[in-house]
């Protein structure tokens, strides 16, 4: 699909269905989707995070939309103060820069972000085509362009390269299990809540993989003896009551709780809020 401004025809952009997202859902990351390139994660297993600078807000929500179906974290500024002040709270992993903005150029904005975001990649984009603007964004630090018109395509692959030559990393679709902010990966025992690492023994880390595996469901301590300790404790099912109060210790100590109990039924993971 290809992009115009504001000035020129308008333009329509078909959200993904419900539920094609890779992220934000609850049980196993999508990863590879139908017609989309595996999801790009940062180096804790979170979602990239990309902030995109148009004030034309219009061509920026369009921007925002196709950017989150391919997983990521987005957020969007009108302006270049509105940016940099973005920037240095959020920490992006990229930013799409508009060229043009009303109270400072693209270059000046550059300039300053390079200031506390040395190595984050900037795309920029311009109205421009002349081979001197181009030299110009590229000799300030840009590290690519694309120019209006553009396809909403060749803005997603040229992010993609950017991302992934700045250190982002494929999902691994069959070794994550995502559940809200909370992320395990089954091959490396890694676990994290928003961002941050939670250490977990080899049996709080079983416990919190069949929960996981089984996001919104009330599992039973009978089934939760059965599955993370394969064997019958012969009525000493506190054993899990025990490893369920470890577990909410490391997961959800001054935060929002994601393991909750169903008295009578046992016990479930979710989404917190």
């Amino acid at each position: 699909m290809t992009v115009t401004s504001s000035t020129s025809s308008s333009v329509s952009y078909r959200a993904p269905a419900p539920g094609s997202s890779a992220r934000g859902g609850t049980g196993k990351a999508a990863g590879q989707r139908p017609g989309k390139q595996p999801e790009l994660l940062r180096a804790d297993g979170s979602p990239v995070r990309v902030l995109v600078v148009d004030d034309e807000s219009s061509l920026a929500d369009l921007l925002s939309l196709a950017l989150r179906y391919e997983g990521w974290d987005i957020r969007a500024e009108g302006d270049g103060a509105g940016a940099l002040r973005c920037a240095r709270s959020w920490r992006p992993d990229a930013v799409v820069l508009d060229v043009m903005l009303p109270d400072m150029d693209g270059l000046t904005v550059l300039s300053r972000l390079r200031h506390d975001l040395p190595d984050v990649p900037v795309l920029f984009l311009t109205a421009k085509d002349a081979v001197e603007d181009r030299i110009a964004g590229l000799t300030a630090g840009g590290d690519d362009y694309v120019t209006k018109p553009f396809s909403l395509e060749e803005v997603v692959a040229r992010l993609r390269g950017l991302l992934r030559r700045a250190g982002a990393a494929a999902v691994r679709s069959e070794s994550l299990l995502t559940v809200g902010d909370l992320v395990l990966d089954e091959d490396s025992h890694e676990v994290w809540r928003d961002g941050q690492d939670i250490h977990l023994t080899a049996t709080e880390f079983e416990l919190l993989r069949y929960l996981m595996r089984n996001p919104r469901r009330v599992l039973s301590k009978t089934q939760i003896l059965d599955r993370v300790w394969s064997y019958d404790f012969g009525g000493q099912a506190n054993v899990v009551e025990l490893y369920i109060s470890y577990l909410r210790r490391k997961i959800d100590a001054g935060r929002e709780p994601m393991i909750h109990t169903r008295r009578g039924a046992g016990y479930l993971i979710k989404p917190a809020g």
